[in-house]
């Protein structure tokens, strides 16, 4: 891995890489190096074998104040196509995190605006400190949160992501998991050991069978399962079946021992 200047890597020997945005003078705020440094981030690990998981946290206080007001100065004077190439690199990189094939898990302490909270969406799930406060921040600026819509969209649903783009308001920890924004909230001295306990979770299922739910459910969504979508979820089982991974699964449930990718005891 490259040295970063916006963000440590702690590569562990369980296969988490835990990386920390590392910009805590300014609350691990976007710019354009961090934009660059986490896309990279995620596609170096979401290719390296020896990586299960992925631990997304920001150093210091908070886990992300959204866009740096320096970067957000910069793109006032800029021209429009020089936004239209920012944002394209900015949705590029929110795109890395979602579609990686490793689980990612979002750890976050203090505030998530902005485009932080577009992070804490693009993982898989996410913890959060008791404390922690979010807020999609972008129309007290005069701005929208195009780029993260999406993903808001898909974590919270189409009118409660309305709801919070529209306000700004900020939201506590409890009402983020009410709405799906994350997953777990727990006292801040216990954000470390839920983390860990969702990390136990992940390791002891197949990687490769947790690159396929990956796969498949970013083509699924609520509706009709019409014929096309019984299809590919038929066909889709009936590949996996017949992986290396699956045959050692069943034999490990058989046997009633670990299977080989999980971590001993």
């Amino acid at each position: 891995m490259p040295s970063w200047t916006a963000l440590d890597l702690d590569r562990r020997d369980d296969g988490v890489a835990v990386l920390a945005m590392n910009r805590p003078a300014v609350f691990n705020a976007f710019d354009e190096t961090l934009i660059a440094e986490l896309d990279a981030a995620f596609a170096q690990l979401g290719g390296d074998d020896g990586v299960r998981a992925i631990v997304l946290a920001g150093a210091g206080k908070h886990f992300s104040a959204g866009a740096d007001l320096q970067w957000m100065q910069r793109a006032a004077a800029a021209s429009q196509d020089d936004n239209l190439a920012d944002a394209r690199r900015f949705a590029a990189m929110l795109a890395r995190i979602a579609a990686c094939p490793k689980p990612t898990l979002a750890r976050v302490q203090g505030a998530a605006l902005g485009g932080g909270v577009g992070l804490v969406c693009a993982c898989d799930m996410a913890v959060a400190a008791e404390p922690a406060s979010f807020s999609v921040s972008e129309a007290r600026m005069g701005i929208l949160p195009a780029v993260i819509g999406p993903h808001l969209v898909n974590a919270v649903g189409v009118r409660e992501a309305r709801r919070l783009a529209l306000t700004a308001s900020r939201i506590g920890a409890d009402e983020a998991l009410r709405l799906g924004l994350v997953q777990r909230v727990v006292p801040a001295e216990g954000l470390d050991a839920a983390v860990e306990a969702l990390l136990a979770d992940l390791l002891a299922c197949g990687p490769r069978a947790q690159a396929e739910i990956k796969q498949l459910y970013a083509r699924l969504g609520p509706g009709p399962v019409t014929t096309d979508v019984r299809e590919l979820t038929a066909q889709t089982i009936a590949r996996v079946r017949t992986t290396a991974e699956a045959r050692e699964g069943f034999a490990a449930f058989l046997s009633k021992r670990k299977p080989n990718w999980s971590a001993p005891e």
